[in-house]
Protein backbone atom coordinates (compact mmCIF):
# COMPACT_ATOMS: atom_id res chain seq x y z
CA UNK A 1 0.00 0.00 0.00
CA UNK A 2 1.67 3.42 -0.93
CA UNK A 3 1.79 6.09 1.92
CA UNK A 4 0.22 9.38 1.16
CA UNK A 5 4.34 10.55 1.11
CA UNK A 6 5.54 7.93 -1.07
CA UNK A 7 2.47 9.34 -3.52
CA UNK A 8 3.70 12.71 -3.10
CA UNK A 9 6.80 12.17 -3.16
CA UNK A 10 6.49 10.27 -6.56
CA UNK A 11 4.29 13.27 -7.78
CA UNK A 12 7.48 15.61 -7.57
CA UNK A 13 9.75 13.03 -9.95
CA UNK A 14 10.52 14.89 -12.67
CA UNK A 15 11.82 12.81 -16.60
CA UNK A 16 15.43 13.54 -17.02
CA UNK A 17 16.56 16.67 -18.72
CA UNK A 18 13.27 17.97 -17.59
CA UNK A 19 15.35 19.89 -14.30
CA UNK A 20 14.25 20.78 -10.71
CA UNK A 21 11.82 22.76 -8.81
CA UNK A 22 12.33 23.60 -5.01
CA UNK A 23 10.53 26.39 -2.59
CA UNK A 24 13.05 29.11 -1.91
CA UNK A 25 13.48 30.63 2.02
CA UNK A 26 11.67 33.65 0.42
CA UNK A 27 8.82 31.96 -0.29
CA UNK A 28 9.71 31.47 -4.23
CA UNK A 29 9.88 28.83 -6.32
CA UNK A 30 13.19 28.13 -8.17
CA UNK A 31 13.29 25.65 -11.12
CA UNK A 32 16.62 24.74 -12.50
CA UNK A 33 17.84 22.76 -15.68
CA UNK A 34 20.06 22.94 -18.76
CA UNK A 35 19.77 24.27 -22.23
CA UNK A 36 21.75 24.37 -24.90
CA UNK A 37 24.73 26.94 -24.97
CA UNK A 38 24.62 29.32 -27.68
CA UNK A 39 25.88 28.47 -31.35
CA UNK A 40 26.03 25.20 -32.71
CA UNK A 41 27.61 23.52 -29.79
CA UNK A 42 26.01 20.84 -28.10
CA UNK A 43 27.42 21.72 -24.88
CA UNK A 44 24.65 23.12 -21.99
CA UNK A 45 24.31 25.35 -19.80
CA UNK A 46 22.10 25.37 -16.89
CA UNK A 47 19.43 27.79 -16.25
CA UNK A 48 17.76 29.43 -13.04
CA UNK A 49 14.30 30.62 -13.19
CA UNK A 50 12.00 32.08 -10.61
CA UNK A 51 8.22 31.69 -9.86
CA UNK A 52 5.56 32.58 -7.17
CA UNK A 53 3.75 29.37 -7.67
CA UNK A 54 5.45 25.58 -8.10
CA UNK A 55 3.60 25.72 -11.04
CA UNK A 56 4.53 29.09 -12.77
CA UNK A 57 8.41 28.25 -12.05
CA UNK A 58 8.23 24.77 -14.22
CA UNK A 59 6.20 26.62 -17.29
CA UNK A 60 8.74 29.06 -17.04
CA UNK A 61 11.46 26.57 -17.30
CA UNK A 62 9.77 24.21 -19.94
CA UNK A 63 9.38 27.32 -22.23
CA UNK A 64 13.05 28.22 -21.81
CA UNK A 65 14.04 24.34 -22.59
CA UNK A 66 11.50 24.45 -25.71
CA UNK A 67 13.21 27.51 -27.02
CA UNK A 68 16.27 26.56 -26.53
CA UNK A 69 15.58 23.53 -28.87
CA UNK A 70 14.43 25.31 -31.65
CA UNK A 71 17.66 26.95 -31.81
CA UNK A 72 16.12 30.35 -30.35
CA UNK A 73 19.09 32.73 -27.94
CA UNK A 74 17.82 32.41 -24.49
CA UNK A 75 19.59 34.61 -21.88
CA UNK A 76 20.47 32.51 -18.54
CA UNK A 77 20.91 33.43 -14.87
CA UNK A 78 24.36 31.53 -15.23
CA UNK A 79 25.33 32.94 -18.95
CA UNK A 80 28.05 35.66 -18.45
CA UNK A 81 27.39 39.08 -18.08
CA UNK A 82 28.51 39.47 -21.38
CA UNK A 83 26.62 37.00 -22.92
CA UNK A 84 23.53 37.99 -21.49
CA UNK A 85 23.68 41.97 -21.94
CA UNK A 86 24.74 41.12 -25.81
CA UNK A 87 21.12 38.86 -25.73
CA UNK A 88 19.55 41.84 -24.21
CA UNK A 89 20.42 44.21 -26.30
CA UNK A 90 20.03 41.82 -29.54
CA UNK A 91 16.79 40.48 -28.83
CA UNK A 92 14.76 42.16 -26.08
CA UNK A 93 16.33 46.53 -26.10
CA UNK A 94 16.28 46.62 -30.09
CA UNK A 95 12.40 46.48 -30.21
CA UNK A 96 11.48 48.92 -27.35
CA UNK A 97 14.33 51.75 -27.75
CA UNK A 98 15.16 54.44 -30.95
CA UNK A 99 18.10 53.69 -33.25
CA UNK A 100 19.93 56.42 -32.02
CA UNK A 101 19.65 55.47 -28.51
CA UNK A 102 20.58 51.56 -29.51
CA UNK A 103 23.72 52.56 -30.61
CA UNK A 104 24.79 54.92 -27.73
CA UNK A 105 23.64 51.43 -25.51
CA UNK A 106 25.83 49.15 -27.66
CA UNK A 107 28.67 51.54 -27.12
CA UNK A 108 28.50 51.45 -23.06
CA UNK A 109 28.37 48.11 -23.42
CA UNK A 110 31.12 47.27 -26.22
CA UNK A 111 33.53 50.09 -24.52
CA UNK A 112 32.69 49.96 -20.62
CA UNK A 113 30.64 46.75 -19.39
CA UNK A 114 31.64 43.90 -21.09
CA UNK A 115 35.35 45.07 -20.36
CA UNK A 116 34.61 45.71 -17.24
CA UNK A 117 32.18 42.71 -16.26
CA UNK A 118 32.08 40.75 -18.99
CA UNK A 119 33.53 37.70 -17.32
CA UNK A 120 31.67 37.74 -14.07
CA UNK A 121 28.38 35.04 -13.54
CA UNK A 122 25.56 36.71 -13.91
CA UNK A 123 23.81 35.20 -11.16
CA UNK A 124 27.42 35.32 -9.40
CA UNK A 125 27.08 39.48 -9.99
CA UNK A 126 27.11 41.35 -6.72
CA UNK A 127 26.63 44.77 -5.53
CA UNK A 128 30.33 45.26 -4.42
CA UNK A 129 31.28 44.12 -7.97
CA UNK A 130 29.59 46.97 -9.24
CA UNK A 131 30.27 49.19 -7.26
CA UNK A 132 33.97 48.30 -7.88
CA UNK A 133 33.77 48.51 -11.29
CA UNK A 134 32.07 51.96 -11.10
CA UNK A 135 34.67 53.15 -9.11
CA UNK A 136 37.35 52.08 -11.55
CA UNK A 137 35.88 53.85 -14.19
CA UNK A 138 35.78 57.25 -12.43
CA UNK A 139 39.50 57.01 -11.49
CA UNK A 140 41.03 54.83 -14.16
CA UNK A 141 42.68 56.24 -17.49
CA UNK A 142 40.68 55.70 -20.23
CA UNK A 143 43.62 55.01 -22.61
CA UNK A 144 45.59 52.79 -19.98
CA UNK A 145 42.50 50.93 -19.40
CA UNK A 146 41.26 50.24 -23.03
CA UNK A 147 44.83 49.04 -24.26
CA UNK A 148 44.67 52.45 -26.59
CA UNK A 149 48.25 53.77 -24.73
CA UNK A 150 50.28 50.23 -26.29
CA UNK A 151 48.22 50.31 -29.60
CA UNK A 152 48.51 54.25 -30.70
CA UNK A 153 52.07 54.55 -28.39
CA UNK A 154 50.93 57.25 -26.19
CA UNK A 155 50.09 58.00 -22.96
CA UNK A 156 51.74 55.47 -19.94
CA UNK A 157 53.38 54.22 -23.12
CA UNK A 158 55.72 56.55 -23.69
CA UNK A 159 55.84 57.96 -20.13
CA UNK A 160 53.45 60.32 -19.74
CA UNK A 161 49.68 59.27 -18.95
CA UNK A 162 47.11 61.74 -20.01
CA UNK A 163 44.75 60.81 -17.09
CA UNK A 164 41.81 60.44 -19.41
CA UNK A 165 38.87 59.91 -17.45
CA UNK A 166 34.96 59.63 -17.89
CA UNK A 167 32.72 62.10 -16.65
CA UNK A 168 30.70 61.86 -14.01
CA UNK A 169 27.57 62.02 -16.56
CA UNK A 170 29.02 59.27 -18.62
CA UNK A 171 29.77 56.89 -15.58
CA UNK A 172 25.89 57.41 -14.29
CA UNK A 173 25.02 56.77 -17.96
CA UNK A 174 26.95 53.38 -17.60
CA UNK A 175 25.41 52.57 -14.66
CA UNK A 176 21.80 52.98 -15.63
CA UNK A 177 22.18 50.82 -19.15
CA UNK A 178 23.36 47.83 -16.33
CA UNK A 179 20.70 48.77 -14.18
CA UNK A 180 18.38 48.24 -17.43
CA UNK A 181 19.74 45.17 -18.85
CA UNK A 182 19.68 44.04 -15.40
CA UNK A 183 15.80 44.91 -14.17
CA UNK A 184 14.64 43.03 -17.66
CA UNK A 185 16.41 39.49 -15.93
CA UNK A 186 14.30 40.40 -13.49
CA UNK A 187 11.40 40.97 -15.01
CA UNK A 188 11.41 37.47 -16.57
CA UNK A 189 12.57 35.63 -13.34
CA UNK A 190 16.07 34.74 -14.22
CA UNK A 191 17.50 36.58 -11.48
CA UNK A 192 16.34 37.27 -7.97
CA UNK A 193 17.12 40.90 -7.90
CA UNK A 194 19.00 43.92 -9.71
CA UNK A 195 22.38 44.32 -7.83
CA UNK A 196 22.97 47.50 -9.84
CA UNK A 197 20.05 49.01 -7.83
CA UNK A 198 21.27 48.57 -4.68
CA UNK A 199 24.76 50.55 -5.65
CA UNK A 200 24.24 54.63 -5.36
CA UNK A 201 25.73 56.74 -7.55
CA UNK A 202 26.92 60.57 -6.67
CA UNK A 203 24.45 62.70 -9.13
CA UNK A 204 26.10 64.35 -11.14
CA UNK A 205 26.32 68.07 -11.44
CA UNK A 206 23.54 69.17 -14.17
CA UNK A 207 25.20 70.38 -17.10
CA UNK A 208 25.41 74.65 -17.29
CA UNK A 209 24.04 76.36 -20.40
CA UNK A 210 24.16 79.80 -21.02
CA UNK A 211 21.09 81.08 -22.21
CA UNK A 212 20.20 84.46 -24.31
CA UNK A 213 19.55 87.58 -22.40
CA UNK A 214 16.07 89.55 -23.99
CA UNK A 215 18.74 91.87 -25.71
CA UNK A 216 20.92 89.29 -26.58
CA UNK A 217 17.51 87.03 -27.81
CA UNK A 218 16.34 90.56 -29.60
CA UNK A 219 20.00 91.10 -31.23
CA UNK A 220 20.04 87.52 -32.82
CA UNK A 221 16.53 87.87 -34.81
CA UNK A 222 17.74 90.82 -36.00
CA UNK A 223 21.00 89.15 -37.63
CA UNK A 224 18.13 86.29 -38.93
CA UNK A 225 15.72 88.55 -40.54
CA UNK A 226 17.63 88.24 -43.62
CA UNK A 227 18.09 84.63 -43.31
CA UNK A 228 16.33 81.97 -45.44
CA UNK A 229 15.89 80.21 -42.38
CA UNK A 230 14.64 83.13 -40.03
CA UNK A 231 11.10 81.59 -39.69
CA UNK A 232 12.80 78.60 -38.21
CA UNK A 233 15.35 80.42 -35.45
CA UNK A 234 12.27 82.41 -34.65
CA UNK A 235 10.19 79.41 -34.04
CA UNK A 236 12.70 78.50 -31.83
CA UNK A 237 12.89 81.15 -29.43
CA UNK A 238 9.47 81.46 -29.16
CA UNK A 239 8.42 78.46 -28.62
CA UNK A 240 11.05 76.36 -26.93
CA UNK A 241 11.08 73.72 -29.90
CA UNK A 242 13.59 71.14 -30.21
CA UNK A 243 15.56 71.38 -33.47
CA UNK A 244 14.28 68.03 -34.88
CA UNK A 245 10.92 68.80 -34.04
CA UNK A 246 11.51 71.83 -35.88
CA UNK A 247 13.14 70.53 -38.50
CA UNK A 248 9.98 67.12 -38.66
CA UNK A 249 7.47 69.92 -38.55
CA UNK A 250 4.85 69.44 -41.65
CA UNK A 251 2.14 72.04 -43.30
CA UNK A 252 -0.06 69.61 -42.11
CA UNK A 253 1.05 69.69 -38.41
CA UNK A 254 -0.07 73.80 -38.55
CA UNK A 255 -3.17 75.05 -37.96
CA UNK A 256 -2.29 78.94 -39.16
CA UNK A 257 -5.74 79.91 -39.11
CA UNK A 258 -6.23 78.96 -35.59
CA UNK A 259 -2.50 79.88 -34.68
CA UNK A 260 -1.44 76.35 -33.02
CA UNK A 261 1.05 73.87 -33.92
CA UNK A 262 0.78 69.58 -33.47
CA UNK A 263 4.09 68.37 -32.40
CA UNK A 264 3.90 64.32 -33.45
CA UNK A 265 7.63 64.22 -35.04
CA UNK A 266 11.31 64.85 -35.01
CA UNK A 267 13.26 64.51 -37.62
CA UNK A 268 16.86 62.60 -36.92
CA UNK A 269 19.61 61.48 -38.59
CA UNK A 270 20.43 57.57 -38.37
CA UNK A 271 23.06 55.12 -38.89
CA UNK A 272 20.53 52.77 -40.83
CA UNK A 273 18.02 55.06 -42.64
CA UNK A 274 20.33 58.57 -43.09
CA UNK A 275 17.26 61.24 -42.81
CA UNK A 276 14.56 59.80 -40.78
CA UNK A 277 11.45 61.40 -39.66
CA UNK A 278 10.50 59.37 -36.50
CA UNK A 279 8.25 59.62 -33.65
CA UNK A 280 8.87 62.49 -31.12
CA UNK A 281 11.13 61.89 -28.22
CA UNK A 282 8.71 60.77 -25.47
CA UNK A 283 5.00 60.47 -25.70
CA UNK A 284 4.52 63.76 -23.44
CA UNK A 285 6.81 65.47 -26.15
CA UNK A 286 3.67 64.72 -28.61
CA UNK A 287 1.90 68.01 -27.94
CA UNK A 288 -0.35 70.96 -29.32
CA UNK A 289 1.23 74.71 -28.65
CA UNK A 290 -0.13 77.88 -29.38
CA UNK A 291 1.86 80.24 -32.03
CA UNK A 292 2.78 84.00 -31.10
CA UNK A 293 0.84 85.86 -33.90
CA UNK A 294 4.61 86.90 -34.88
CA UNK A 295 5.09 83.25 -35.46
CA UNK A 296 2.14 83.11 -37.38
CA UNK A 297 2.35 85.74 -39.95
CA UNK A 298 6.39 84.75 -40.37
CA UNK A 299 4.87 81.43 -41.46
CA UNK A 300 2.57 82.60 -43.85
CA UNK A 301 5.32 84.64 -45.42
CA UNK A 302 7.54 81.57 -45.50
CA UNK A 303 5.20 79.16 -47.01
CA UNK A 304 4.67 81.71 -50.10
CA UNK A 305 8.48 81.75 -50.53
CA UNK A 306 8.65 78.25 -50.33
CA UNK A 307 5.98 77.95 -53.38
CA UNK A 308 8.46 80.41 -55.11
CA UNK A 309 11.45 77.95 -54.31
CA UNK A 310 9.19 74.63 -55.67
CA UNK A 311 8.70 76.49 -59.11
CA UNK A 312 11.92 77.79 -59.78
CA UNK A 313 12.95 73.80 -58.81
CA UNK A 314 10.30 72.54 -61.38
CA UNK A 315 10.42 68.70 -61.68
CA UNK A 316 13.53 68.06 -59.03
CA UNK A 317 11.60 69.44 -56.23
CA UNK A 318 10.85 66.60 -53.53
CA UNK A 319 7.64 67.46 -52.24
CA UNK A 320 7.83 65.72 -48.89
CA UNK A 321 5.34 68.26 -47.45
CA UNK A 322 8.25 69.61 -44.49
CA UNK A 323 7.73 73.31 -43.32
CA UNK A 324 11.87 73.75 -43.18
CA UNK A 325 13.79 72.22 -46.56
CA UNK A 326 16.50 72.90 -48.74
CA UNK A 327 15.80 74.61 -51.76
CA UNK A 328 14.88 71.87 -53.87
CA UNK A 329 12.41 70.90 -50.83
CA UNK A 330 14.75 68.38 -49.60
CA UNK A 331 14.75 67.62 -45.71
CA UNK A 332 17.51 69.99 -43.89
CA UNK A 333 20.27 67.98 -41.54
CA UNK A 334 20.29 68.64 -38.73
CA UNK A 335 24.55 69.30 -38.62
CA UNK A 336 24.30 71.63 -41.84
CA UNK A 337 21.32 73.95 -39.29
CA UNK A 338 24.26 73.83 -36.56
CA UNK A 339 26.52 74.88 -38.77
CA UNK A 340 24.60 77.61 -39.99
CA UNK A 341 23.52 78.62 -36.30
CA UNK A 342 27.03 79.31 -35.64
CA UNK A 343 27.59 81.26 -38.60
CA UNK A 344 24.64 83.20 -37.64
CA UNK A 345 26.10 83.70 -33.84
CA UNK A 346 29.12 85.73 -35.82
CA UNK A 347 27.04 87.78 -37.92
CA UNK A 348 24.98 88.60 -34.83
CA UNK A 349 28.87 89.03 -32.96
CA UNK A 350 27.43 86.87 -30.24
CA UNK A 351 28.49 84.86 -27.92
CA UNK A 352 28.89 80.80 -29.17
CA UNK A 353 26.18 78.69 -27.45
CA UNK A 354 24.43 75.67 -28.45
CA UNK A 355 21.34 75.59 -30.83
CA UNK A 356 19.75 73.85 -28.16
CA UNK A 357 19.96 76.63 -25.94
CA UNK A 358 17.20 78.22 -27.73
CA UNK A 359 14.73 76.21 -25.99
CA UNK A 360 16.61 77.02 -22.87
CA UNK A 361 16.37 80.70 -23.45
CA UNK A 362 12.83 80.28 -24.12
CA UNK A 363 11.97 78.60 -20.69
CA UNK A 364 14.11 81.09 -18.88
CA UNK A 365 12.68 84.62 -20.51
CA UNK A 366 9.35 82.93 -19.82
CA UNK A 367 10.32 82.41 -16.34
CA UNK A 368 11.45 85.40 -15.64
CA UNK A 369 8.62 86.97 -17.45
CA UNK A 370 6.51 85.41 -14.04
CA UNK A 371 5.16 82.71 -16.82
CA UNK A 372 3.68 79.30 -14.30
CA UNK A 373 6.01 76.29 -14.64
CA UNK A 374 3.31 73.91 -15.21
CA UNK A 375 2.72 76.36 -18.84
CA UNK A 376 5.89 75.96 -19.26
CA UNK A 377 6.08 71.99 -18.67
CA UNK A 378 3.29 71.63 -21.04
CA UNK A 379 4.89 73.77 -23.34
CA UNK A 380 8.75 72.36 -23.79
CA UNK A 381 7.34 69.26 -23.75
CA UNK A 382 8.52 67.54 -20.68
CA UNK A 383 7.28 64.54 -19.06
CA UNK A 384 7.23 65.51 -15.83
CA UNK A 385 7.34 69.18 -13.98
CA UNK A 386 10.13 67.79 -11.85
CA UNK A 387 12.15 67.94 -15.10
CA UNK A 388 11.25 71.47 -15.68
CA UNK A 389 11.82 72.45 -11.92
CA UNK A 390 15.21 71.15 -11.70
CA UNK A 391 16.39 72.09 -15.08
CA UNK A 392 15.52 75.42 -14.20
CA UNK A 393 16.08 75.76 -10.66
CA UNK A 394 19.08 78.99 -10.88
CA UNK A 395 16.56 81.16 -12.62
CA UNK A 396 14.00 80.36 -9.85
CA UNK A 397 16.55 81.11 -7.40
CA UNK A 398 17.24 84.24 -9.20
CA UNK A 399 13.10 84.92 -8.84
CA UNK A 400 13.48 83.78 -5.49
CA UNK A 401 16.16 86.18 -4.17
CA UNK A 402 14.05 89.16 -6.44
CA UNK A 403 10.79 88.68 -4.04
CA UNK A 404 12.82 88.41 -1.24
CA UNK A 405 15.12 92.00 -2.27
CA UNK A 406 11.19 93.49 -2.83
CA UNK A 407 10.06 92.10 0.78
CA UNK A 408 12.91 93.76 2.35
CA UNK A 409 11.88 97.08 0.85
CA UNK A 410 8.44 96.79 2.21
CA UNK A 411 9.52 95.65 5.81
CA UNK A 412 12.44 98.45 5.55
CA UNK A 413 11.12 101.63 8.12
CA UNK A 414 11.05 104.72 6.37
CA UNK A 415 10.89 108.46 7.94
CA UNK A 416 8.46 109.18 5.64
CA UNK A 417 5.82 106.36 5.79
CA UNK A 418 2.83 105.77 6.98
CA UNK A 419 2.16 104.80 10.33
CA UNK A 420 1.27 101.56 11.58
CA UNK A 421 -1.90 100.67 12.28
CA UNK A 422 -3.04 100.44 15.85
CA UNK A 423 -3.18 96.88 17.57
CA UNK A 424 -6.62 95.76 17.78
CA UNK A 425 -7.91 94.71 21.02
CA UNK A 426 -8.75 91.27 21.28
CA UNK A 427 -12.16 89.77 20.63
CA UNK A 428 -13.27 87.61 23.95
Amino acid sequence: MTTPRESSRSRRVRANGDGTVYQRKDGRWEAAGYLLAPGNTRKRVRVRVYGTTRKDALAKLTEKIAASNRGLPVATGDSTVSDYLTYWLNSVAVHHLRENTHTRYTACIRLHLIPGLGMKKLARLTARDVRTFLDRLRTSCQCCSRGLDTAQKRCCAIGQCCDKRLSPLTVTYVHSVLKSGLEHAVREDELPRNVARNVKTTTPRPRRFAPLTSAEARQLLEAAREDRLHVLYELALRTGLRKGELLGLHWEDLDLDAGTASIRRSLQRTRTAGLTVLPTKTRASERRIALPTKCVRSLHGHRDRQEEERKAAGPGWTNNGLVFTTPTGGPLDPANLTRRFRSLLGRAKLRHIRFHDLRHSTATLLLEQGVDLVVIKELLGHAHIGVTAGVYAHVRLRLQRQAIDTLRGALSPTDEGPEDPPTATAVR
